[in-house]
């Protein structure tokens, strides 16, 4: 009952973690159809570079046996020698053959993904054993999947395997009046249309099988909303604890703030919402640095620590605003307000008399 509700519970896609996951577990999209057709793409394609030459490379090896048997020594050592020989002759006859249809096999594995390795995959699972599991197997939904799956390949396979063999019918019939090479040019010929049609028909079944084994894999993985959550906040972190320490930061940075404000040159205020305390050292600085800035409740607070440390502060509803608006803590005076900012600090320095007045 507690895994029916979790099935029901899963109806989200899974995210693209939980795929990667899947896939180093050893759980991924295999589809037994796209090998076999891979396989038998591997093995046409080996005839069609080989055949000439395998048939050929047979032959002369029999005509040996059929030519010579006379001169063959059957006695133990003889014996020995010539299965050596033949052996030896087939395994290089055989050898490109087997070796495109290795690697057709091998890549029927790997363009469907790359292989992976995982120790619960190999180790011992007597489930897999027993008789009832077994029975469960070969009569669940699975056995009787790839039972309709195996009979609708033959279907199809054969029908298209017909489709080729039904009109040369009558040439089959007239195949005993022909010569060798002509029956073997033929039969040559006939295969090789046999092959493309089988083809075709895998390719199809390829396909379907393949989008059909990548659907009950995504399935297989589906994710509740609360799994997404929890990934969620492994990924990013809880958001209740990136809150407070966002607010543990702004705590911080504000008092680093109020800290540079008995520092400042002037606070400019408008006159109780907007305040902005700059900084300037002639000859050591370029520009005036904003140190502090806030408005309401923290402009206030601004002010009242500016006056209690005889720091001048200055009304300028316009400018108290533009600053705010353009210019950020511990960075320079926009150009654009040089000039404005100038005149306040110019009034400031003249009246703490650190400038002559005019």
């Amino acid at each position: 009952m507690a895994d029916d509700q979790d099935k029901s519970q899963q109806t989200e896609d899974p995210t693209q973690k939980r795929l990667d996951q899947a896939r180093e577990s050893g759980d991924t999209v295999k589809s037994s159809e796209v090998t076999a057709f891979i396989l038998l793409g591997g093995g046409t394609l080996a005839i069609a570079m080989f055949g000439q030459y395998t048939a050929n490379g047979l032959a002369k090896l029999l005509m040996v046996f059929l030519e010579q048997p006379d001169t063959m020594a059957v006695d133990g050592a003889g014996l020995a020698a010539i299965s050596r020989g033949v052996l030896y002759h087939m395994a290089l006859t055989l050898a490109p053959f087997f070796g495109v249809m290795m690697l057709a096999a091998v890549a029927g594995h790997l363009v469907q993904g790359l292989p992976t390795f995982n120790f619960d995959k190999v180790a011992p699972d007597f489930s897999k054993v027993s008789p009832m599991a077994g029975f469960k197997r070969l009569f669940g939904i699975d056995g009787w999947m790839n039972l309709v799956k195996g009979l609708a390949k033959m279907a199809v396979v054969g029908l298209a395997i017909w489709t080729q063999l039904w009109p040369e019918r009558t040439h089959l019939e007239a195949i005993l009046t022909q010569s060798t090479g002509a029956v073997m040019s033929d039969m040559s010929h006939l295969l090789f249309k046999v092959l493309m049609a089988a083809l075709s028909a895998l390719a199809v079944i390829a396909g379907a099988d393949y989008f059909f084994q990548r659907m009950r894999w995504m399935s297989r993985n589906r994710m509740s909303k609360q799994e997404i959550k929890e990934e969620y906040r492994q990924n990013e972190g809880d958001p209740a604890i990136k809150a407070k320490i966002r607010q543990l930061r702004h705590e911080r940075s504000r008092k680093r703030m109020m800290a540079a404000v008995p520092g400042a040159t002037v606070v400019i205020m408008n006159p109780t919402h907007y305040a902005v305390a700059l900084k300037y050292e002639s000859g050591k600085m370029a520009a005036p640095i904003c140190v502090a800035k806030g408005v309401d409740a923290l402009a206030l607070r601004i002010r009242a620590l500016a006056e209690e440390n005889d720091v001048a502060v200055v009304e300028n509803p316009p400018l108290a605003r533009a600053l705010h608006a353009t210019v950020e803590i511990d960075e320079p005076v926009p150009p654009e307000h040089f000039k404005a900012v100038a005149q306040v600090i110019g009034y400031v320095m003249r009246l703490q008399g650190k400038l002559p007045a005019h």
